[in-house]
């Protein structure tokens, strides 16, 4: 497992110096008072990497309440997680866009400013910062849609206060450009020990970058396949992850404040904490028990009441619970398994599990080398292994696997199914790609719910509404136009955005 080696005390003192309030006052999160050049780079980038892990504020509402419960990996019954129900709270739905600009956008923007002035650092640093910002930017638009990009983080810089908001599909356009050259600038040097996800190793930043632009990609399949399958073959070709020994991701630990891991702050009931809402969903535990998912005793644990796993329907209340066959009291279904989320559990940015079940279906597609079920089986492989990153005791025998590839081979007339399935696995707990990824793919094909005072037409959501604040200001106005959008900020929720054509 991944150790942390950097001196969390010098990361608590850069964080203080980057420190800003969490308000809806856009000039404010886009300014740093701090002069970028005065602080090291390594301090910086472990600090925006440890910003974009992210805290309890971010990860509880825009992570769990809302994209865990749409994606249906988990379920809850208390009203105030609305993503089960499809219903709205523009609190809830901003918290990422808040938190990103005020603080990773920000700091980012600040690093890649210094080292692009050749003061200090070296060109691989350059090139993994800018693979960073990728990491960023892109969970910022597939979230929201258009947002400010060309312009973002540059408030103390060039003295843009209200940056304009880039049309996702130029973001989409400069960020895979932008990886192919990150990629392009990596060479010797680097970030060293302040790198707190691969500890400095410059081969897996360069899998990580090409993954990345895999993933990137593929999220234009539907909308711009020529470009997708340019990129998508140029990522194949340049070396993606291949196992575990490439998955990204930061190891937290139990100190204090920043070093804590976001989601455990939420639902590790052993350390303090603990929202005792969720519970895993209905569609994902009757899944896994159809397909014998070894899967299931890593992410549940059985409940309270007794009986065998048994997931919670998603769209139920306090009341309505009464009438359901399964069970009629909260603690009749499973709880996400302690283990792995817990305050010093990894975070999760991609995994080799999810490159190659994406290369898996550009075999399908035709968009690059290598045999769709060789890859397909590589990456459930991957998927299972992974949960040894959160506790040895998860590992997954050998033999196991092969077991369950036996039972569920792949096949190819269902192949966008199996691996849409598996994707949506593989992300359990990186929410906001897995629900990225079921609005790309339609896969799994979801049952929506249609609860009383839904915002969604009992539709499926396709994205969460920008901070309110934002409204009246030209370049928010102009995006909103855009966008087709309408004052009424709760509607957001029920517009695809521009990738989202199913």
């Amino acid at each position: 497992m991944k150790i942390i080696t950097y001196k969390i005390g010098i990361l608590l003192i850069a964080m203080l110096l980057f420190q800003t309030s969490c308000d809806d006052n856009f000039a404010e999160i886009n300014r740093n008072p701090t002069v970028a050049t005065s602080i090291d780079p390594g301090f910086q980038f472990s600090l925006v990497q440890l910003r974009t892990s992210g805290g309890r504020y971010e990860n509880w509402r825009a992570g769990l309440i809302y994209s865990s419960m749409m994606n249906q990996h988990m379920a809850a019954l208390c009203g105030y997680w609305n993503g089960d129900k499809y219903t709205f709270n523009g609190g809830y739905n901003s918290s990422l866009f808040d938190r990103a600009y005020g603080e990773q956008v920000k700091d980012m923007q600040d690093l890649i400013n210094t080292l692009e002035q050749g003061e200090v650092g070296d060109q691989t640093m350059l090139g993994m910062a800018r693979i960073w910002r990728t990491v960023i930017f892109h969970r910022l638009t597939d979230l929201y849609g258009d947002v400010p990009y060309s312009e973002a983080g540059l408030g103390a810089i060039a003295g843009i206060d209200f940056p304009k908001y880039d049309d996702q599909q130029s973001i989409y356009m400069d960020m895979l450009s932008e990886l192919e050259s990150a990629v392009g600038q990596l060479g010797s040097g680097g970030f060293g020990s302040a790198d707190l996800i691969f500890g400095g190793d410059v081969d897996k930043w360069r899998k990580f970058g090409n993954s990345m632009m895999l993933r990137l990609g593929m999220r234009l399949s539907e909308v711009d396949p020529g470009t997708a399958q340019s990129f998508v073959g140029k990522a194949i070709a340049g070396g993606i992850m291949t196992d575990n020994s490439d998955d990204a991701f930061l190891q937290h630990t139990t100190g204090q404040g920043i070093n804590l891991n976001g989601i455990g702050e939420v639902l590790d009931k052993s350390n303090g904490f603990g929202d005792d809402c969720p519970r895993l969903s209905a569609t994902l535990v009757n899944g896994l028990v159809e397909r014998s998912d070894p899967r299931l005793d890593i992410l549940g644990v059985l409940p309270e009441n007794g009986g065998g796993h048994n997931g919670l329907p998603n769209g139920l209340d306090e009341t309505t619970i009464a009438d359901n066959a399964t069970g009629t009291n909260i603690n009749d279904f499973d709880r996400v398994n302690p283990l792995i989320v817990s305050v010093s559990s990894p975070m999760m940015f991609m995994t080799s599990a999810e490159a190659q079940l994406l290369a898996a279906e550009a075999a399908v597609r035709g968009w690059g080398s290598g045999d769709a079920a060789s890859l397909y089986a590589a990456g459930v492989s991957n998927a299972m292994n992974q949960w040894a990153h959160y506790d040895a005791a998860l590992a997954v025998d050998p033999s196991v696997i092969t077991d369950y590839l036996a039972a569920n081979p792949f096949d190819e007339g269902n192949a966008m199914a199996q691996i849409g399935w598996e994707y949506w696995m593989a992300t359990f707990l990186n929410e906001y790609e897995a629900f990225a990824n079921i609005r790309r793919s339609g896969h799994p094909d979801l049952t929506p719910v249609d609860y009383a005072g839904n915002v969604t037409n009992g539709q499926l959501p396709k994205r969460l509404a920008y901070p309110s604040g934002e409204s009246g200001r030209e370049p928010f106005e102009a995006a909103k136009a855009a966008q087709g959008l309408s004052n009424d900020f709760s509607t957001y929720m029920s517009v695809p955005v521009w990738w989202d054509v199913n």
